[in-house]
Order: structure tokens, then C-alpha cells, then sequence
């Protein structure tokens, strides 16, 4: 798959997600067949003011190449700022604008999804980070704010005029925030309405989900957010099922182990011993999600202290779970 002058070997990517899509993570997903990762959200407000924590978002790894970096922001010649700063760097691939974000504190910014009720900020923001970024621009828009006013269609044309090298659409609107379903319609208007790559988002769970998508949207890729917690191996599953038309539907207690200990080491490795600890409780959480008892093994190690504690209660549960 072609991202502007980016080759890419495949077109199932990680999407970018706060406090989630951290290096370790990214490895993991990576390794078992992501073609495109995405960092969490990086403000590029902060950027500006050379923030410590905001700039150690950014940093990359080889086993995770090619990585695109998000930014979000409402100021035009900021964002362009960050984005030119990024693009310059050899290990970054490509830079992402955020459109989609609804949390709240990023849009009572006028950030992150937002943007969505102001096209002329839209334009602006697109134009100048295209202009300063010598790397691929892509954004990440939603379905809309709320229902009353779904403009993907609209928001995704300006991207295209004003230069992004591909859209991301996640189906649902503002108003929705992750509850619902995503409506799979949008993002078939859209991938209908521009001549640059549209990658499909939103509730993409399984194998099943990816091929559904591709067939009723004809989009170029997807993306998968929420459906990689505790599953990195869904870009595995997804390679498998759309080349042979079967998977391994769930991995087997040595493998989820093994998994954990690795991302465990990757955290660790990154973070420090104590905010791995603490990092880890929710992917651990993920990664049990639909094992029998688990919620049982979940609350004790959500009280456990140190490293050996959380692996030992591990060993021990996945041994006795199936």
C-alpha cells in the first residue's frame, strides 16, 4: 500500500490511542503483523514549549518502523511547527492530524473532534502542516459532531484539496464517543468521495469485522483501536483469515503468558520498574479479558506491589486457567 511516497508492506494499522499505543505496545502489535503504527496523541501546543514528557511520546524504535506520530491542536502555524520538527527525523514515517478525539478536555480546547464543526480551521490546519511537513500527512476525523451534523464527507474533501496523503474515518460521531455502533455507511461515503487512500475504523474486533468492512466500504486499510487491547495478535489473525480464510481465534494460556512477560520487560525497560507495574494493571486486565475467574485474578493484581508478585500470580493463574 502507497501512503503519498511512503510503501507500505500492508494496510492493517494501529491506531493511535492516549495512553495506550506506548513503544511496547507498538512492538507487540508490530511483531505480530501491524504494517503501520501510530503513536498516542502528541499536543503540539506542548511540543512548542519543548515539554519533557510530550517529546518522550515521540521516541520510536527500529522494531516498530514505519511509525507515524499524532498530533492534535487547534492553531494552524503550531501545528505546522511540530509537524515540521517531527518530519525531519528519520524514524518517523509520517505525521497524523487528530480530528476524532472526543474526550473532553480535548475539545472544550476547540481540539481533537471539535474540529469537526469548523471546515475553514480544518482547511487552514491541513494546509500548513502539508506545507511544513516533509513526510505524508494523513487525519483522523469522525462521522461528525452528532447526528444532526454528520460531515465526514465534507471534512475528508478539504483534506484531500489541501494535500493529506489519506483519511482515517472512525463511523461514529462526537456525541457517540464509543457507544453505539460505528456506522460503516460513512466511511463508504467517504472512500466514494475521494481519489486518496480512506482507511475504515471503528469496531473492528475480529477477522470477520476487517473483511466485512472492506467489502461494504472498499476502503484501502483499517484501522484497529480498541480491538487490539489485550490482542495484539489480531493483526496475525486478520493476515491468516483474508489469505487462508481460517485463524487461531484465541491464543493458548502459554502464549498470553509469554505476551504479558514480554510487554511487561518492554515497560519496564522504558518506564522503570514501578511505572510498569501501574501501566500494566489494565493491558493485563485486556489480555484476560474471557478467560474463566479472570476477573478474580484481575482484582489481585490490581493490589499487588512489585513486579515478581504480579509475574508469580500470573504463572500461577494462567497455569490453572482455560
Amino acid at each position: 500500500m502507497q501512503l503519498g511516497n511512503l510503501n507500505l508492506s500492508g494496510n492493517f494499522f494501529l491506531a493511535p490511542m492516549a495512553g495506550i499505543t506506548d513503544l511496547p505496545f507498538r512492538i507487540l502489535c508490530k511483531e505480530q503483523g501491524a504494517s503501520l503504527v501510530y503513536t498516542e496523541m502528541v499536543s503540539a501546543k506542548a511540543m512548542h514549549y519543548n515539554d519533557k514528557e510530550t517529546l518522550a511520546l515521540t521516541q520510536t524504535h527500529p522494531d516498530e518502523r514505519p511509525v507515524g506520530v499524532q498530533i492534535f491542536g487547534s492553531e494552524p502555524q503550531i501545528m505546522a511547527e511540530a509537524a515540521a520538527g517531527l518530519s525531519i527525523r528519520e524514524d518517523i514515517a509520517l505525521i497524523d492530524i487528530n480530528m476524532g478525539c472526543p474526550a473532553p478536555k480535548i475539545v472544550k480546547n476547540g481540539e481533537g473532534a471539535a474540529l469537526m464543526k469548523k471546515p475553514r480551521l480544518v482547511r487552514e490546519i491541513v494546509r500548513e502542516t502539508v506545507k511544513a511537513s516533509s513526510k505524508p500527512v494523513t487525519v483522523k476525523i469522525r462521522a461528525g459532531w452528532d447526528n444532526d451534523s454528520i460531515n465526514a464527507v465534507e471534512i475528508a474533501t478539504i483534506c484531500e484539496e489541501e494535500g493529506a496523503a489519506a483519511v482515517a474515518v472512525h463511523g461514529r460521531t462526537r456525541e457517540q464517543y464509543y457507544s453505539g455502533k460505528s456506522n460503516i455507511n460513512v466511511i463508504k461515503d467517504v472512500t466514494r468521495a475521494l481519489n486518496i487512500p480512506v482507511i475504515g475504523n471503528g469496531d473492528v474486533f475480529k477477522p470477520e469485522d476487517c473483511k466485512k468492512m472492506l467489502e461494504i466500504t472498499g476502503c484501502s486499510a483499517i484501522m484497529i483501536g480498541r480491538g487490539a487491547q489485550g490482542n495484539p495478535w489480531i493483526f496475525k489473525n486478520i493476515n491468516d483469515y483474508l489469505k487462508n480464510g481460517v485463524y487461531n481465534n484465541k491464543p493458548d494460556n502459554n502464549v498470553i503468558l509469554k505476551t504479558i512477560l514480554q510487554h511487561y520487560s518492554l515497560m519496564e525497560a522504558t518506564k522503570g520498574e514501578r511505572s510498569a507495574i501501574l501501566q500494566m494493571r489494565k493491558h493485563i486486565a485486556w489480555y484476560l479479558r474471557g478467560l474463566y475467574d479472570s476477573a478474580k485474578i484481575r482484582a489481585q493484581i490490581f493490589r499487588l506491589e512489585t513486579k515478581h508478585e504480579v509475574i508469580e500470580t500470573l504463572k500461577k493463574a494462567l497455569g490453572q486457567l482455560n
